[in-house]
């Protein structure tokens, strides 16, 4: 049996993040993990942000709501999923990912959870596990799945590195420079093909 798991933003859809940067005019919450690498530094930059413009929760999924898919991601999704099984792996939150997901017909998402306050401010961020995208994998290998995985960042690589097949879609020059043993994909189009002879390679 053969399973596909993806990163969601910058893969699939628009950065969060950027999109909050955009309607806001607060720059500095367009770092994502394509520029810093430690997840935790990032979420307690983007926490004080949030903090000192006085944005919550609600705020937030403000600009989700108007948020759709990368052209083409959601037939190249249902062209996937008619295949193989596919879970998205993302360190996003399911507080953000909702509409997002139903966008794209509701695919699996292993994803966090973020904590508000009675005022609806995003207080902390709870992780499901560290790693938790590689785990995934290494879980699915330990269940005799041969997993083929795509991501675009820093943090997807852990991923990449433990599937028996890892490539990059949309990502930027300093990630695929600091990781180059992942080939490098652009469009849907060369990650699909890319993905059919993955397949074909990993049934023999």
């Amino acid at each position: 049996m053969q399973i596909v798991c993806l990163d969601l933003e910058g893969v699939l859809v628009p950065e969060i993040w950027i999109g909050v940067a955009e309607r806001t005019g607060i720059k500095a919450l367009r770092a994502t993990t394509r520029d810093i690498a430690d997840y935790d530094q990032l979420m307690q930059q983007r926490l004080r942000l949030l903090a000192e413009h006085n944005l919550g929760m609600a705020d937030v999924q403000d600009v989700i709501k108007d948020l759709r898919p990368l052209d083409g991601a959601a037939e190249f999704l249902a062209w996937l999923r008619e295949r193989f099984q596919v879970i998205i792996l993302s360190d996003t939150f399911y507080e953000f990912a909702k509409p997002l997901m139903a966008q794209l017909d509701w695919p699996t998402i292993f994803c966090h959870r973020l904590e508000e306050d009675a005022a609806g401010r995003i207080v902390n961020y709870a992780i499901r596990i560290p790693e938790h995208k590689r785990l995934a994998v290494d879980a699915l290998k330990a269940l005799n799945f041969k997993v083929m995985a795509a991501g675009d960042s820093f943090n997807d690589t852990g991923m990449l590195g433990a599937a028996d097949r890892g490539f990059f879609l949309h990502a930027p020059e300093n990630v695929t420079r600091a990781f180059p043993q992942f080939k490098t994909m652009a469009t849907f189009g060369e990650l699909k093909a890319a993905i059919e002879v993955a397949s074909r390679e990993l049934a023999d």
